[in-house]
């Protein structure tokens, strides 16, 4: 079985994939001072939680290949020497080097965040090209994918917790709303206006650059993940698809394409 560790600035996704079957997944707060030791006593409890219960060989979860995607560097350290140490195992970590089968097209190749290569190259296996991806993280990214399986770059933006936490420190008289959809776009309370101006000024705010994309890449697929997709898809004009484990998906495209199928010969 493949352990497939995404790391992101607020989340850290761990899932095992039992050859191309999504088997399990947990999510853990990002956490930078977090030793190797930790993750390993984290990790090595999911997977007794994950366990078959048939008592045979997947009971606990065995793990023949670790795949790490990660945005924060001493997590990445961390849980390298975590695989290392404790599974016995030499993951696979995208980063500059590692074989993706995705020609990256923008001028320093070495600036892309490992998430955002994995979503397209998750995308691209899912539904060709060309492709937008948009990931509702702790940035909210939208990258483009060309007909031929090319990642030709994108956008970022302020994601949408980051941009409702500075709202609500710089104005005194606003306070926290829970974001779901109001009652009318037209809110009738300070909650329902900020619910409105969040999450139909989100969905906006990715239309508008869909749209710019299109213009130059000719009609796409589009399609979200992360976090907050769920919710902001709902009110989207041009997201066509919700995949909550794209980025997953993605991880383990490069997991094989570098160390071969799970559980096979290496």
């Amino acid at each position: 079985m493949l352990l497939a560790i995404d790391v992101g600035n607020t989340q850290i996704l761990l899932a095992v994939y039992d050859g191309h079957e999504f088997f399990e997944h947990w999510r853990l707060a990002t956490n930078a001072e977090r030793t190797s030791d930790e993750y390993a006593v984290l990790v090595r409890q999911f997977l007794r939680e994950g366990s078959r219960g048939d008592g045979g060989e997947h009971d606990p979860v065995h793990i023949d290949g670790v795949a790490i995607s990660s945005v924060v560097p001493r997590a990445t350290a961390a849980l390298r020497s975590m695989a290392t140490k404790y599974f016995k195992l030499d993951p696979v970590v995208v980063e500059p080097g590692t074989k993706t089968g995705m020609p990256i097209l923008i001028d320093n190749p070495r600036e892309v965040g490992a998430d955002r290569i994995v979503n397209a190259i998750g995308a691209y296996d899912l539904y060709g090209g060309p492709t937008i991806v948009v990931d509702f993280g702790t940035a909210t990214t939208l990258d483009a994918v060309s007909a031929k399986g090319e990642y030709l770059g994108g956008a970022i933006l302020p994601g949408i917790d980051i941009s409702m936490d500075a709202l609500f420190q710089r104005a005194d008289r606003l306070s926290r709303v829970e974001l779901v959809e109001p009652r009318s776009v037209i809110g009738k309370s300070t909650t329902e206006a900020l619910q409105s101006g969040a999450i139909y000024g989100f969905a906006g705010q990715v239309d508008a650059i869909v749209h710019r994309m299109e213009d130059e890449l000719g009609e796409c697929t589009v399609l979200a993940t992360g976090g907050l997709s769920s919710l902001i898809a709902r009110f989207s004009e041009t997201i066509q698809h919700l995949d909550p484990w794209l980025t997953l998906h993605g991880l383990r495209i490069v997991y094989e394409r570098n160390a071969g199928p799970i559980g096979g010969e290496r």
